[in-house]
């Protein structure tokens, strides 16, 4: 069973839900970056950067690391692994929901090869 309510899981999916914090992330994928380079391709301020790396910080995303008067910062991927878990249980869902309408609509195509014929809506 899935975890419908955790404060984890909240942070991280309030973290995942600004555009500006999932850009950053993908950033750290390729490797650490400082708060400035994670600034640099949205023209915000340090201080603006800051808030959302706390952010991120908030839900175990990143951390941090500083280094005289440098903040560097890298990829948690751990807390993702909560969020595909808690995905992953609504993706099984679906899947379900699917594989059952795809069987009814299989089965509903042998029983009736050329629905035009039944319902009159044939040329002839």
């Amino acid at each position: 069973m899935v975890e419908l309510q955790t404060p984890q899981l909240d942070a991280v999916f309030h973290a995942l839900g600004d555009a500006t914090r999932r850009r950053m992330l993908r950033h750290l994928a390729d490797g650490e970056r400082s708060v400035g380079e994670l600034a640099a391709p949205f023209d915000m301020s340090l201080a603006a950067a800051s808030k959302h790396v706390k952010a991120l910080e908030r839900a175990g995303l990143v951390r941090r690391r500083v280094t005289g008067r440098t903040h560097f910062c890298r990829l948690e991927a751990r807390a993702l692994a909560q969020a595909h878990a808690w995905i992953g249980f609504y993706e099984r869902f679906w899947s379900d929901r699917l594989d059952i309408l795809e069987d009814l609509l299989r089965n509903d195509s042998a029983n009736n090869p050329n629905p035009a014929k039944e319902t009159g809506d044939d040329d002839e």
